[in-house]
């Protein structure tokens, strides 16, 4: 799962590689509130999953970004 979330970090919101640690933060990664608003919106389109940009924005690391795409049931 973190592989594929990287995957959409890199290739949609052009985040480097280098900086994606499953204990990186919004910040380490350079992450703003609207990147995350379209990151919410690419989950829902490529995975089916319902995430909102305020539960992404509570998730302080990349971490527990993908705990939440876990818990939410993603099927990758």
């Amino acid at each position: 799962m973190f592989e594929q979330f990287k995957d959409l970090l890199v290739n949609k919101l052009k985040v480097s590689p280098d900086l994606i640690t499953p204990e990186a933060t919004r910040e380490d990664i350079e992450l703003d509130s609207l990147a995350v608003v379209e990151l919410s919106i690419m989950l829902d389109a490529e995975f089916g999953l319902q995430i909102s940009d305020d539960e992404l924005l509570e998730a302080e690391t990349v971490g527990e970004m993908v705990a939440l795409m876990e818990e939410r049931g993603a099927r990758i």
